[in-house]
């Protein structure tokens, strides 16, 4: 896979730092791990529930953090000791149970509302809320918008 270096972006576009930033984080987001599968849904108009296949994790062992566009689900299983570890024998392993760290770029003014867990499968409900000033609205022609009465 190629590197892209972005760093002339950010000297060349006065103010367009968040495009570059969004670019950058496209290219660092395709050399994830496929661990663990998760799905995608749509429930709805605005919102969406992402199920992530966790089996052998417990609440305890897994952290949801939302910052600014960005949702980071992190998978740490605690240290086993030796003895413990080498008291198991498995005839065949398939399931790997191994710590994992996977991100998602969420949408402008997309809000994770909630998570569960069920059956081996986390569950993160997303919604996204629009403010009121951010939806578009109509406009009647002929009448004066509020905003533009007070420039007289």
């Amino acid at each position: 896979m190629r590197t892209i270096d972005l760093s002339p972006l950010y000297r060349s576009f006065i103010g367009s730092d968040r495009l570059a930033s969004l670019i950058d984080a496209a290219n660092r987001a395709d050399s994830q791990s496929t661990y663990p599968p998760y799905n995608i849904e749509l429930l709805g108009d605005d919102k969406y529930q992402i199920s992530m296949a966790v089996a052998g994790f417990s609440q305890d062992d897994i952290t949801i953090e939302a910052q600014e566009n960005t949702l980071s689900v992190q998978g740490k299983k605690p240290e086993q000791e030796d003895s413990e570890a080498a008291s198991r024998k498995f005839l065949h392993k398939g399931i790997s149970e191994r710590n994992f760290e996977r991100k998602f770029q969420l949408g402008d003014h997309v809000k994770v509302t909630g998570a569960a867990m069920a059956d081996g499968l986390l569950h993160i409900n997303l919604e996204r809320v629009i403010p009121e000033a951010k939806k578009p609205r109509k406009i009647e022609i002929g009448s004066r918008l509020l905003e533009n009465q007070n420039d007289k």
